[in-house]
């Protein structure tokens, strides 16, 4: 029997928990925040770097949202904010952005 399904891009396990998607999503949106702070080294303006955060990273955090934000735990939803949080400081994103406005 299979521990988990990937149900159109989000993971569910067999106890119907999404750990597994909120982990996967977090790890690659870890690598574009990378990214994007090369591209703000190297000279991208703080309103582009909005754009792109907005159009790629945020996209990724609230795909399907709706359908798998129920299956979190507390923890998970933590993490998320936290993760959000890091880009605020590091001015990835703007101070109104908001993971639960994409609701």
């Amino acid at each position: 029997m299979f521990d988990s399904i990937n149900i159109l891009g989000v993971t569910v396990t067999n106890t119907l928990t999404v750990n597994e998607h909120v982990d996967r999503v977090l790890s690659n949106c870890a690598q574009l925040v990378f990214a994007l702070k090369t591209l703000g080294a190297h000279g991208l303006n703080r309103d582009c770097l909005h754009n792109v955060f907005n159009a790629v990273i945020l996209a990724k955090l609230t795909y399907a949202v709706s359908a798998w934000i129920g299956f979190t735990r507390a923890s998970e939803r933590e993490r998320i904010e936290a993760f959000i949080r890091r880009c605020k400081r590091s001015e990835l994103c703007s101070a109104e952005t908001n993971f639960y406005t994409n609701l």
